[in-house]
Protein backbone atom coordinates (compact mmCIF):
# COMPACT_ATOMS: atom_id res chain seq x y z
CA UNK A 1 0.00 0.00 0.00
CA UNK A 2 3.20 2.24 0.26
CA UNK A 3 4.20 1.63 -2.73
CA UNK A 4 0.81 1.93 -4.59
CA UNK A 5 0.32 5.37 -2.53
CA UNK A 6 3.87 6.55 -4.14
CA UNK A 7 2.16 5.45 -7.48
CA UNK A 8 -1.29 7.17 -6.77
CA UNK A 9 -3.00 3.76 -6.29
CA UNK A 10 -6.18 3.94 -4.32
CA UNK A 11 -6.06 1.07 -2.02
CA UNK A 12 -9.11 -1.51 -0.28
CA UNK A 13 -7.72 -3.23 2.44
CA UNK A 14 -10.17 -6.05 4.43
CA UNK A 15 -10.71 -5.43 8.27
CA UNK A 16 -11.12 -8.75 10.20
CA UNK A 17 -12.66 -9.69 13.68
CA UNK A 18 -9.57 -10.81 14.61
CA UNK A 19 -7.52 -7.78 13.77
CA UNK A 20 -9.92 -5.08 14.36
CA UNK A 21 -7.34 -2.32 14.41
CA UNK A 22 -4.41 -4.29 12.28
CA UNK A 23 -1.95 -1.10 11.36
CA UNK A 24 -1.93 -1.87 7.84
CA UNK A 25 -5.61 -0.25 7.85
CA UNK A 26 -4.52 2.80 8.83
CA UNK A 27 -3.04 2.68 4.79
CA UNK A 28 -5.83 1.82 2.91
CA UNK A 29 -8.29 4.30 1.21
CA UNK A 30 -11.25 1.64 1.88
CA UNK A 31 -11.54 -0.49 4.69
CA UNK A 32 -14.23 -3.07 3.69
CA UNK A 33 -15.28 -4.96 6.75
CA UNK A 34 -16.09 -8.76 6.99
CA UNK A 35 -17.89 -10.70 9.89
CA UNK A 36 -16.23 -13.63 10.05
CA UNK A 37 -16.20 -15.04 13.66
CA UNK A 38 -18.51 -17.65 12.74
CA UNK A 39 -16.70 -18.36 9.03
CA UNK A 40 -15.78 -21.97 8.72
CA UNK A 41 -12.83 -20.96 6.27
CA UNK A 42 -10.67 -17.70 7.46
CA UNK A 43 -11.69 -14.25 4.74
CA UNK A 44 -7.82 -14.37 3.40
CA UNK A 45 -8.05 -18.21 2.80
CA UNK A 46 -11.92 -17.94 1.00
CA UNK A 47 -11.00 -17.59 -2.44
CA UNK A 48 -14.72 -16.55 -3.60
CA UNK A 49 -15.04 -14.17 -0.65
CA UNK A 50 -12.02 -12.38 -1.86
CA UNK A 51 -13.44 -12.37 -5.27
CA UNK A 52 -16.63 -11.13 -4.58
CA UNK A 53 -15.09 -8.11 -2.15
CA UNK A 54 -12.96 -6.90 -5.08
CA UNK A 55 -15.82 -6.73 -7.34
CA UNK A 56 -17.92 -5.08 -4.97
CA UNK A 57 -15.47 -2.67 -4.12
CA UNK A 58 -14.79 -2.38 -7.94
CA UNK A 59 -10.88 -2.97 -7.83
CA UNK A 60 -8.55 -3.34 -10.89
CA UNK A 61 -6.30 -5.49 -9.60
CA UNK A 62 -5.63 -7.78 -6.48
CA UNK A 63 -2.08 -8.08 -4.70
CA UNK A 64 -1.59 -11.56 -3.11
CA UNK A 65 0.99 -10.41 -0.92
CA UNK A 66 3.68 -12.97 0.31
CA UNK A 67 1.23 -15.31 1.97
CA UNK A 68 -2.51 -17.35 2.32
CA UNK A 69 -3.03 -17.68 -1.75
CA UNK A 70 0.19 -15.93 -3.34
CA UNK A 71 0.71 -19.25 -5.06
CA UNK A 72 -3.02 -20.39 -5.30
CA UNK A 73 -2.91 -20.77 -9.05
CA UNK A 74 -6.64 -21.02 -9.03
CA UNK A 75 -6.85 -17.79 -7.22
CA UNK A 76 -5.18 -16.08 -10.02
CA UNK A 77 -6.81 -17.65 -12.36
CA UNK A 78 -10.58 -16.75 -10.65
CA UNK A 79 -9.17 -13.33 -10.74
CA UNK A 80 -8.56 -13.22 -14.60
CA UNK A 81 -12.04 -14.92 -14.89
CA UNK A 82 -13.45 -11.62 -13.28
CA UNK A 83 -11.44 -9.23 -15.00
CA UNK A 84 -9.66 -8.51 -12.28
CA UNK A 85 -5.77 -8.28 -12.17
CA UNK A 86 -3.55 -10.55 -10.33
CA UNK A 87 -0.27 -8.84 -9.44
CA UNK A 88 2.27 -11.80 -9.64
CA UNK A 89 2.42 -14.40 -12.73
CA UNK A 90 0.27 -16.51 -14.66
CA UNK A 91 -1.53 -19.29 -13.29
CA UNK A 92 0.15 -21.58 -15.52
CA UNK A 93 3.60 -20.50 -14.40
CA UNK A 94 2.34 -20.80 -10.39
CA UNK A 95 1.13 -24.11 -11.12
CA UNK A 96 4.09 -25.77 -12.94
CA UNK A 97 6.81 -23.95 -10.43
CA UNK A 98 4.13 -24.53 -7.75
CA UNK A 99 4.28 -28.26 -7.66
CA UNK A 100 7.62 -29.55 -7.19
CA UNK A 101 7.46 -32.98 -8.97
CA UNK A 102 6.11 -30.76 -12.15
CA UNK A 103 8.93 -27.97 -11.76
CA UNK A 104 12.02 -30.72 -11.41
CA UNK A 105 10.81 -32.53 -14.80
CA UNK A 106 11.26 -28.59 -16.38
CA UNK A 107 14.36 -28.66 -14.66
CA UNK A 108 15.44 -31.79 -15.86
CA UNK A 109 14.28 -30.73 -19.41
CA UNK A 110 16.17 -27.66 -19.78
CA UNK A 111 19.38 -29.68 -18.29
CA UNK A 112 19.30 -27.28 -14.70
CA UNK A 113 21.64 -29.14 -11.95
CA UNK A 114 19.51 -30.90 -9.42
CA UNK A 115 20.03 -33.36 -6.95
CA UNK A 116 19.10 -36.99 -7.73
CA UNK A 117 15.29 -38.22 -6.74
CA UNK A 118 11.92 -39.13 -7.77
CA UNK A 119 10.69 -37.84 -11.31
CA UNK A 120 7.16 -37.59 -10.15
CA UNK A 121 4.99 -37.60 -6.43
CA UNK A 122 5.69 -40.69 -4.86
CA UNK A 123 2.10 -42.64 -3.25
CA UNK A 124 3.42 -44.74 0.02
CA UNK A 125 6.26 -45.69 2.58
CA UNK A 126 7.21 -48.81 0.14
CA UNK A 127 7.47 -46.88 -2.74
CA UNK A 128 9.64 -44.15 -0.97
CA UNK A 129 11.76 -47.22 0.34
CA UNK A 130 12.73 -48.06 -3.36
CA UNK A 131 13.59 -44.78 -4.41
CA UNK A 132 15.74 -43.69 -1.15
CA UNK A 133 17.37 -47.13 -2.09
CA UNK A 134 18.35 -46.17 -5.45
CA UNK A 135 19.46 -42.63 -4.30
CA UNK A 136 21.12 -43.87 -1.12
CA UNK A 137 20.75 -42.19 2.23
CA UNK A 138 20.07 -39.73 3.32
CA UNK A 139 17.41 -38.41 1.71
CA UNK A 140 14.88 -35.86 2.08
CA UNK A 141 10.87 -35.77 1.98
CA UNK A 142 9.39 -32.80 0.41
CA UNK A 143 5.38 -31.76 0.24
CA UNK A 144 4.82 -31.72 -3.47
CA UNK A 145 2.91 -28.56 -3.12
CA UNK A 146 3.36 -25.21 -0.90
CA UNK A 147 6.87 -24.32 0.21
CA UNK A 148 8.23 -22.56 3.35
CA UNK A 149 9.88 -25.32 4.96
CA UNK A 150 6.70 -26.98 5.66
CA UNK A 151 5.62 -30.63 5.42
CA UNK A 152 9.65 -31.80 5.22
CA UNK A 153 11.40 -34.69 6.88
CA UNK A 154 14.73 -35.65 6.79
CA UNK A 155 15.42 -39.77 6.45
CA UNK A 156 19.21 -40.62 7.56
CA UNK A 157 18.15 -44.92 7.38
CA UNK A 158 15.57 -47.42 6.16
CA UNK A 159 14.06 -47.66 9.83
CA UNK A 160 12.93 -44.08 9.58
CA UNK A 161 11.29 -43.89 6.47
CA UNK A 162 7.52 -45.06 7.89
CA UNK A 163 7.27 -42.85 10.52
CA UNK A 164 9.32 -39.41 8.53
CA UNK A 165 6.84 -40.71 5.34
CA UNK A 166 3.79 -40.04 7.13
CA UNK A 167 4.42 -37.11 9.20
CA UNK A 168 5.90 -34.96 5.63
CA UNK A 169 2.53 -36.05 4.53
CA UNK A 170 0.22 -35.10 7.08
CA UNK A 171 1.67 -31.59 7.52
CA UNK A 172 2.16 -31.30 3.68
CA UNK A 173 -1.79 -31.90 3.67
CA UNK A 174 -2.51 -29.71 6.58
CA UNK A 175 -0.66 -26.95 5.38
CA UNK A 176 -1.32 -26.74 1.76
CA UNK A 177 -4.42 -29.14 1.24
CA UNK A 178 -2.08 -31.65 -0.84
CA UNK A 179 -0.44 -34.96 1.29
CA UNK A 180 1.70 -35.53 -2.23
CA UNK A 181 5.14 -35.43 -1.34
CA UNK A 182 8.68 -36.66 -3.46
CA UNK A 183 12.08 -37.91 -2.40
CA UNK A 184 15.40 -36.42 -3.41
CA UNK A 185 19.19 -36.90 -2.45
CA UNK A 186 19.61 -34.89 0.99
CA UNK A 187 22.79 -32.57 0.11
CA UNK A 188 24.52 -32.42 3.94
CA UNK A 189 26.03 -28.89 5.12
CA UNK A 190 24.70 -26.88 2.15
CA UNK A 191 24.53 -22.85 1.39
CA UNK A 192 20.99 -21.98 0.88
CA UNK A 193 21.05 -19.41 -1.73
CA UNK A 194 18.41 -17.45 -3.83
CA UNK A 195 18.23 -15.17 -6.88
CA UNK A 196 15.28 -12.60 -7.49
CA UNK A 197 14.38 -12.44 -10.84
CA UNK A 198 12.03 -9.65 -12.51
CA UNK A 199 10.05 -10.64 -15.89
CA UNK A 200 7.50 -9.37 -17.94
CA UNK A 201 4.77 -9.88 -20.80
CA UNK A 202 6.84 -9.06 -23.43
CA UNK A 203 9.55 -11.90 -22.78
CA UNK A 204 12.19 -9.85 -21.06
CA UNK A 205 13.59 -11.90 -18.17
CA UNK A 206 16.52 -10.33 -15.81
CA UNK A 207 18.12 -11.14 -12.47
CA UNK A 208 18.74 -8.77 -9.69
CA UNK A 209 21.72 -10.90 -7.69
CA UNK A 210 21.63 -13.26 -5.00
CA UNK A 211 20.08 -13.86 -1.17
CA UNK A 212 22.01 -15.88 1.55
CA UNK A 213 19.58 -17.89 3.17
CA UNK A 214 21.57 -20.32 5.46
CA UNK A 215 20.21 -18.80 8.57
CA UNK A 216 17.47 -21.23 8.96
CA UNK A 217 15.89 -23.57 11.76
CA UNK A 218 13.95 -26.88 10.90
CA UNK A 219 14.55 -25.69 7.29
CA UNK A 220 12.00 -22.17 8.16
CA UNK A 221 14.40 -18.58 7.25
CA UNK A 222 15.54 -16.86 10.06
CA UNK A 223 17.93 -14.06 8.57
CA UNK A 224 18.40 -13.02 4.73
CA UNK A 225 21.21 -11.02 3.55
CA UNK A 226 22.24 -9.76 0.17
CA UNK A 227 24.25 -10.53 -1.42
CA UNK A 228 26.03 -13.67 -0.22
CA UNK A 229 29.56 -14.07 1.23
CA UNK A 230 30.11 -17.20 -0.43
CA UNK A 231 29.83 -16.37 -4.11
CA UNK A 232 32.26 -14.22 -6.17
CA UNK A 233 31.25 -12.99 -9.90
CA UNK A 234 31.54 -15.30 -11.62
CA UNK A 235 29.62 -17.81 -9.68
CA UNK A 236 27.24 -15.26 -9.49
CA UNK A 237 26.63 -14.62 -13.46
CA UNK A 238 26.75 -18.26 -13.85
CA UNK A 239 24.15 -18.59 -11.23
CA UNK A 240 21.67 -16.08 -12.42
CA UNK A 241 21.60 -16.77 -15.88
CA UNK A 242 20.69 -20.49 -14.75
CA UNK A 243 17.51 -18.58 -12.57
CA UNK A 244 16.46 -16.93 -15.83
CA UNK A 245 16.86 -19.65 -17.75
CA UNK A 246 14.09 -21.47 -15.45
CA UNK A 247 11.87 -18.41 -15.58
CA UNK A 248 12.14 -18.10 -19.38
CA UNK A 249 10.99 -21.65 -19.66
CA UNK A 250 7.65 -21.51 -17.87
CA UNK A 251 7.33 -17.83 -19.62
CA UNK A 252 7.42 -16.26 -16.80
CA UNK A 253 6.66 -12.74 -15.57
CA UNK A 254 6.47 -10.72 -12.45
CA UNK A 255 8.87 -11.37 -8.92
CA UNK A 256 9.31 -14.50 -8.61
CA UNK A 257 12.63 -16.22 -7.00
CA UNK A 258 14.75 -19.37 -7.91
CA UNK A 259 16.00 -21.03 -4.66
CA UNK A 260 19.42 -23.18 -5.04
CA UNK A 261 21.47 -25.23 -2.99
CA UNK A 262 25.37 -25.04 -2.79
CA UNK A 263 27.95 -27.75 -1.96
CA UNK A 264 31.05 -27.20 -0.12
CA UNK A 265 32.53 -27.98 -3.66
CA UNK A 266 30.69 -25.12 -5.09
CA UNK A 267 28.39 -27.30 -6.80
CA UNK A 268 24.71 -25.24 -6.87
CA UNK A 269 21.39 -27.74 -7.48
CA UNK A 270 18.06 -26.15 -8.27
CA UNK A 271 15.78 -26.83 -5.52
CA UNK A 272 12.32 -24.14 -6.38
CA UNK A 273 10.85 -21.56 -7.49
CA UNK A 274 8.66 -19.51 -5.42
CA UNK A 275 6.43 -17.16 -7.50
CA UNK A 276 5.74 -14.86 -5.51
CA UNK A 277 7.33 -11.66 -3.61
CA UNK A 278 9.31 -12.83 -0.84
CA UNK A 279 9.54 -12.04 2.76
CA UNK A 280 13.37 -11.58 2.23
CA UNK A 281 12.87 -8.97 -0.67
CA UNK A 282 13.82 -5.58 1.18
CA UNK A 283 17.74 -6.52 1.41
CA UNK A 284 17.37 -7.04 -2.54
CA UNK A 285 15.60 -2.86 -2.73
CA UNK A 286 18.53 -1.96 -0.50
CA UNK A 287 21.58 -3.01 -2.61
CA UNK A 288 19.97 -2.45 -6.23
CA UNK A 289 17.45 0.50 -5.61
CA UNK A 290 14.56 -1.13 -7.30
CA UNK A 291 10.98 -1.26 -5.49
CA UNK A 292 10.37 -5.01 -6.24
CA UNK A 293 6.59 -4.19 -5.54
CA UNK A 294 6.53 -1.18 -7.86
CA UNK A 295 7.78 -3.33 -10.53
CA UNK A 296 5.27 -6.25 -10.35
CA UNK A 297 2.59 -3.23 -10.20
CA UNK A 298 4.09 -2.00 -13.60
CA UNK A 299 4.37 -5.69 -14.95
CA UNK A 300 0.63 -6.57 -14.10
CA UNK A 301 -0.43 -3.39 -16.14
CA UNK A 302 1.38 -4.57 -19.16
CA UNK A 303 4.57 -2.50 -18.96
CA UNK A 304 7.57 -3.84 -20.62
CA UNK A 305 10.73 -3.80 -18.00
CA UNK A 306 12.40 -0.71 -17.93
CA UNK A 307 15.96 -2.41 -16.99
CA UNK A 308 18.23 -4.52 -18.53
CA UNK A 309 20.80 -6.62 -16.87
CA UNK A 310 23.49 -4.50 -17.32
CA UNK A 311 21.38 -1.84 -15.76
CA UNK A 312 21.43 -4.18 -12.70
CA UNK A 313 24.35 -2.93 -10.23
CA UNK A 314 24.93 -4.33 -6.38
CA UNK A 315 26.10 -1.45 -4.11
CA UNK A 316 26.93 -2.22 -0.40
CA UNK A 317 25.57 -5.05 2.05
CA UNK A 318 22.48 -5.30 3.58
CA UNK A 319 20.91 -7.71 6.10
CA UNK A 320 17.50 -8.73 7.23
CA UNK A 321 16.24 -9.94 10.91
CA UNK A 322 13.15 -11.03 11.22
CA UNK A 323 11.94 -10.24 14.72
CA UNK A 324 9.17 -12.93 15.68
CA UNK A 325 7.10 -13.26 18.23
CA UNK A 326 8.39 -16.45 19.42
CA UNK A 327 10.02 -17.75 22.92
CA UNK A 328 13.93 -18.52 21.97
CA UNK A 329 14.86 -20.45 25.21
CA UNK A 330 11.70 -22.11 24.55
CA UNK A 331 12.65 -23.25 21.22
CA UNK A 332 11.59 -20.60 19.23
CA UNK A 333 7.78 -21.53 21.09
CA UNK A 334 5.14 -18.88 19.65
CA UNK A 335 4.57 -16.60 21.67
CA UNK A 336 1.36 -14.54 21.01
CA UNK A 337 0.24 -11.80 23.15
CA UNK A 338 0.16 -7.60 23.62
CA UNK A 339 2.23 -5.46 22.18
CA UNK A 340 2.55 -2.82 25.43
CA UNK A 341 5.34 -0.59 23.99
CA UNK A 342 7.73 -0.89 20.78
CA UNK A 343 10.61 0.92 19.43
CA UNK A 344 13.17 0.98 16.78
CA UNK A 345 16.36 3.06 15.71
CA UNK A 346 15.51 5.76 13.33
CA UNK A 347 18.77 6.67 11.30
CA UNK A 348 20.42 6.54 8.17
CA UNK A 349 20.97 2.56 7.02
CA UNK A 350 18.02 1.48 9.18
CA UNK A 351 14.50 0.25 7.43
CA UNK A 352 11.63 -1.50 9.18
CA UNK A 353 9.20 -3.06 7.58
CA UNK A 354 6.33 -3.72 9.96
CA UNK A 355 2.98 -4.06 10.55
CA UNK A 356 2.26 -3.40 14.83
CA UNK A 357 2.51 -0.80 16.81
CA UNK A 358 2.27 -0.36 20.73
CA UNK A 359 -0.79 -1.86 21.45
CA UNK A 360 -1.42 -4.60 18.46
CA UNK A 361 -2.07 -8.25 19.08
CA UNK A 362 0.26 -10.91 18.15
CA UNK A 363 -2.50 -13.84 17.71
CA UNK A 364 -2.27 -17.48 17.26
CA UNK A 365 -4.42 -17.64 13.79
CA UNK A 366 -1.70 -15.48 12.17
CA UNK A 367 1.83 -15.34 11.34
CA UNK A 368 4.12 -14.68 14.52
CA UNK A 369 6.39 -11.90 12.72
CA UNK A 370 6.00 -8.45 14.31
CA UNK A 371 8.89 -6.64 12.16
CA UNK A 372 11.44 -6.94 9.74
CA UNK A 373 14.41 -5.40 10.44
CA UNK A 374 17.16 -4.33 7.35
CA UNK A 375 20.34 -2.93 8.09
CA UNK A 376 22.99 -1.60 5.34
CA UNK A 377 26.70 -0.95 5.06
CA UNK A 378 29.60 -0.17 2.67
CA UNK A 379 30.39 -3.99 3.13
CA UNK A 380 29.55 -7.23 5.06
CA UNK A 381 31.77 -6.48 8.09
CA UNK A 382 30.35 -2.84 8.39
CA UNK A 383 26.53 -4.31 7.51
CA UNK A 384 27.06 -7.05 10.40
CA UNK A 385 28.40 -4.03 12.85
CA UNK A 386 25.43 -1.87 12.35
CA UNK A 387 23.20 -4.49 12.75
CA UNK A 388 24.59 -5.08 15.78
CA UNK A 389 24.05 -1.98 16.76
CA UNK A 390 20.31 -1.58 15.59
CA UNK A 391 19.52 -4.30 17.64
CA UNK A 392 20.48 -2.72 20.40
CA UNK A 393 18.14 -0.13 20.21
CA UNK A 394 15.32 -2.59 19.41
CA UNK A 395 13.04 -2.17 22.30
CA UNK A 396 9.37 -4.53 22.48
CA UNK A 397 7.60 -5.14 25.53
CA UNK A 398 4.67 -7.68 25.83
CA UNK A 399 5.94 -10.36 24.11
CA UNK A 400 9.03 -12.67 23.82
CA UNK A 401 10.43 -12.12 20.54
CA UNK A 402 13.85 -13.67 18.61
CA UNK A 403 15.83 -10.43 19.24
CA UNK A 404 17.80 -12.35 21.98
CA UNK A 405 18.62 -14.66 19.01
CA UNK A 406 20.04 -11.82 16.60
CA UNK A 407 22.36 -10.25 19.26
CA UNK A 408 24.06 -13.54 19.63
CA UNK A 409 24.17 -13.90 15.89
CA UNK A 410 25.41 -10.43 15.40
CA UNK A 411 28.81 -11.60 18.27
CA UNK A 412 28.99 -15.64 16.91
CA UNK A 413 32.53 -15.58 14.77
CA UNK A 414 31.28 -17.97 12.65
CA UNK A 415 28.90 -15.75 11.25
CA UNK A 416 31.19 -12.90 11.33
CA UNK A 417 32.96 -15.18 9.12
CA UNK A 418 30.39 -15.85 6.48
CA UNK A 419 31.50 -19.50 6.93
CA UNK A 420 28.26 -20.90 8.25
CA UNK A 421 25.86 -23.54 6.40
CA UNK A 422 22.15 -24.34 6.85
CA UNK A 423 23.03 -26.60 9.53
CA UNK A 424 24.64 -23.75 11.30
CA UNK A 425 21.96 -23.42 14.28
CA UNK A 426 21.77 -27.26 15.25
CA UNK A 427 25.32 -27.80 14.66
CA UNK A 428 27.35 -24.73 16.19
CA UNK A 429 25.14 -23.18 18.74
CA UNK A 430 24.72 -24.32 22.34
CA UNK A 431 22.25 -22.28 22.84
CA UNK A 432 19.78 -19.66 21.02
CA UNK A 433 20.63 -16.40 23.21
CA UNK A 434 23.34 -14.83 24.23
CA UNK A 435 24.91 -14.62 27.79
CA UNK A 436 27.40 -13.44 30.07
CA UNK A 437 29.08 -13.59 33.35
CA UNK A 438 27.91 -10.41 33.82
CA UNK A 439 24.20 -11.25 32.83
CA UNK A 440 22.66 -10.32 36.30
CA UNK A 441 24.62 -6.72 36.34
CA UNK A 442 22.80 -6.45 32.88
CA UNK A 443 20.05 -7.19 33.86
CA UNK A 444 20.03 -4.75 36.87
CA UNK A 445 21.18 -2.18 34.25
CA UNK A 446 18.14 -2.80 31.72
CA UNK A 447 15.41 -2.45 34.58
CA UNK A 448 16.93 0.50 35.90
CA UNK A 449 16.36 2.02 32.48
CA UNK A 450 13.03 1.31 32.53
CA UNK A 451 12.04 2.33 35.28
CA UNK A 452 13.65 5.91 34.48
CA UNK A 453 12.00 6.00 30.94
CA UNK A 454 8.61 4.71 32.68
CA UNK A 455 8.85 6.96 35.70
CA UNK A 456 11.09 10.01 34.75
CA UNK A 457 10.31 12.87 32.14
CA UNK A 458 12.69 13.80 29.66
CA UNK A 459 13.28 17.31 31.77
CA UNK A 460 14.05 15.45 34.92
CA UNK A 461 16.25 12.36 32.90
CA UNK A 462 19.07 13.98 31.16
CA UNK A 463 20.84 10.11 31.16
CA UNK A 464 22.07 9.18 27.69
CA UNK A 465 22.45 5.27 27.76
CA UNK A 466 24.38 5.44 24.46
CA UNK A 467 22.68 1.73 23.37
CA UNK A 468 24.64 1.63 20.14
CA UNK A 469 28.10 0.52 22.60
CA UNK A 470 28.66 -2.72 23.14
CA UNK A 471 28.11 -3.39 27.36
CA UNK A 472 31.29 -4.02 28.88
CA UNK A 473 31.71 -4.47 33.06
CA UNK A 474 33.42 -0.58 32.83
CA UNK A 475 30.89 0.97 30.47
CA UNK A 476 27.78 -0.57 33.14
CA UNK A 477 29.75 0.76 36.21
CA UNK A 478 29.88 4.22 34.79
CA UNK A 479 26.53 4.28 34.10
CA UNK A 480 24.80 2.59 37.11
CA UNK A 481 27.02 5.25 39.18
CA UNK A 482 25.28 8.13 36.51
CA UNK A 483 21.95 7.57 38.91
Amino acid sequence: MKTARQMDIKCVAVRTSAEPDAMYLSMADIIHEVDDEAAEIPVFLDIERLIAIALETKCDALHPGYGFLAENAYFAEKCHDNRITFIGPSPDAIYKMGNKPVARQIALKHKIPMATGSHGSVANEDEALLHASRIGYPVIIKAASGGGGRGMRIVRQESEMEKMFILASREAEKAFNDPSVFIEKYIENPKHIEFQVLGDMHGNIIHLGERECSIQRKHQKLLEEAPSPALDEQLRKTMGETAVRIARAVGYYSAGTVEFLLDSDRNFYFMEMNTRIQVEHPVTEMITGIDLIEQQIRIASGEPLALKQEDIKLSGWAIECRINAEDVQAGFAPSPGRIEKISFPEEPGVRVDTGVRAGSSIVASYDSMIAKLIVTGADRRQAVKNTKMALDKVWIKGTKTTLPFFRMLMRNHIFQEGTFTTSFIEKELEKYHASSEYEETIAAWLATKLFIEENLSEKKNNISFDQGRELTPWLLRKRLTQF
